[in-house]
């Protein structure tokens, strides 16, 4: 059965150039990543077809599904999300299958679905969740771009706190508006989300019947055993955050938790085979 990483990033030359292109952030300065809250290296050697497939191979993956992150803020700019699509698909076709892709907050031929940020799920999508459906696409739920961390704040503090809050948001709206026949996947466990049921409950709430999957990016055994027994071994997919991390991390958690055939193989199948 073929295996799934849910959860990768890969910029194509055409987005890389349209970076370097610009003045305002988003924009590539060199080899650094310049955004709204801040500069980053960026390692654009991890962003070349050749790359990407020995990181596959190396993982043991077959299939990985790729996204432009909406943490860099390229939706809403035309030049970057055309160079974006273009690009992907160029290496979707040159990837004899190894590679497949998310659209930016849209509903294209040749994507296998749309990426949207958080913040833009809470905010109102519209009509892509029925074009979705009627496409037989998947959404993909993933941090947005985020304000400047406080003063001497560690490096951690985006991902940990701005991150994770704006998923568990994610995710609480749709259990509460989603639409049922779409299925959709939470990166980063959705922030955490399925820790809070008990809460929910204990609140009067409760899940609403939707098609929602988690990504494991980044979590080890504790918290993937606790998201199996609270939701089910069938709502969890491998998702590696690559080239950000090293899947080794996630492969670790997901073998430690004793899930490593239903996340990588059977569940992702289902949406993605």
């Amino acid at each position: 059965m073929t295996s799934f990483d849910v959860h990768q990033h890969l910029w194509p030359e055409r987005l890389i150039n349209a970076l370097r292109q610009r003045e305002r952030a988003p924009r590539l300065d060199g080899d650094s990543l310049v955004l709204g809250e801040g500069t980053f290296a960026a390692d654009l050697g991890a962003h070349t077809l050749e790359a990407r497939l020995a990181l596959l191979d190396a993982a043991g993956v077959d299939v990985a599904l790729i996204s432009l992150q909406p943490t860099l803020g390229c939706d809403g700019i035309p030049e970057l999300v055309d160079a974006y699509h273009d690009g992907i698909l160029e290496l979707v076709e040159a990837s004899s299958g190894r590679l497949r892709a998310f659209a930016v907050a849209d509903c294209r031929p040749g994507f296998a679905g749309a990426c949207v940020s958080a913040p833009a799920l809470v905010a109102g999508i519209g009509r892509l969740p029925a074009r979705l459906v009627e496409a037989g696409q998947v959404l993909f739920v993933h941090p947005g771009p985020v304000p400047a961390p406080p003063e001497d704040a560690p490096p951690w503090w985006a991902a940990i706190v701005d991150y994770c809050t704006q998923m568990q948001a994610a995710s609480a709206f749709w259990s509460t508006h989603g639409h049922p026949d779409l299925p959709v996947v939470f990166g980063i466990l959705a922030g955490g989300a399925p820790f809070q049921l008990e809460r929910l409950r204990a609140r009067g709430g409760d899940l609403a019947a939707v098609d929602a999957y988690f990504d494991a990016a980044s979590y080890g055994r504790l918290a993937l055993e606790l998201t199996a027994e609270a939701c089910g071994r069938d709502r969890i997919l491998f998702g590696s955050d690559a080239p950000v991390m090293d899947p080794e991390l996630t492969l670790t958690g997901v073998a430690d938790a004793g899930l490593t055939e239903v996340a990588l193989r059977e569940n992702p199948s289902r949406l993605f085979a």
